[in-house]
């Protein structure tokens, strides 16, 4: 059965972003198919859809080759994210539906028990399911894709601490729900906004080089 394209462009993000393919790190298709038991065609597919994303670049004499993102684009990430989850929050707050809210309520049910009860293990996939579920409530097919390629980058070029109060931030995410399930968009602009600015301090640079992007104005950061 032939695997798609999609799926093996998946499992190279991932590995990517886990760090199995370091940055610089050539990525040949022979090899990439043996990896993932594939032909070269879907790897192919793969490297030119996430050189389109971001992750993958192409070098004279060297062929596909892992990014090396730079300090400035690690930090432009978080700016990004604290842009478009406010507005994926708005938006959600006109657009979401009922199975929307069931889904975001347990979420947060659930963040809030573990939170309380110093169950930290699960609280960071927990908050990804919030974070993705709401920007699916906004039912705006351009964000969600830009807001996931967003958050695969910025998993892969920080490492994310746990918050110092992790109940302080569930109680953050039940005000959003909250304000999403009043329809009040302004408030759960705001509400994301805040969030977000504070979930900017517990992530730290695992950045490795700190040259300057390719076609980019500005000299070394």
């Amino acid at each position: 059965m032939r695997i798609p394209a999609h799926a093996v462009c998946t499992a190279i993000r991932d590995d990517i972003v886990s760090g199995v393919f370091e940055p610089g790190g050539r990525l040949t298709e022979e090899v990439l198919a043996r990896r993932y038991g594939v032909s070269r065609v879907p790897v192919r597919e793969a490297l030119r859809t996430l050189e389109a994303e971001g992750f993958v670049t192409t070098r004279r004499h060297a062929g596909a080759c892992v990014v090396e993102p730079t300090e400035q684009e690690a930090a432009d990430l978080l700016e990004l994210r604290a842009v478009l989850e406010p507005l994926a929050a708005a938006r959600a707050a006109r657009r979401r539906t009922e199975g929307h809210l069931k889904v975001l309520r347990g979420l947060v049910r659930l963040g809030q028990e573990r939170a309380r009860s110093g169950r930290g293990e699960d609280l960071r996939a927990l908050g990804g399911w919030f974070h993705e579920t709401l920007a699916q409530a906004s039912a705006s097919p351009g964000l969600i894709s830009v807001l996931t390629q967003t958050r695969h980058k910025i998993a892969w070029m920080y490492v994310v601490t746990a918050p110092v109060r992790p109940v302080d931030s569930w109680a953050e995410h039940g005000a959003i729900v909250d304000a999403v399930a009043r329809g009040d968009a302004e408030r759960a602009r705001a509400l994301t906004g805040l969030h977000a600015d504070r979930a900017a301090g517990s992530h730290r640079p695992r950045v490795r080089t700190s040259q300057p992007a390719v076609n980019t104005a500005g000299g070394r950061h």
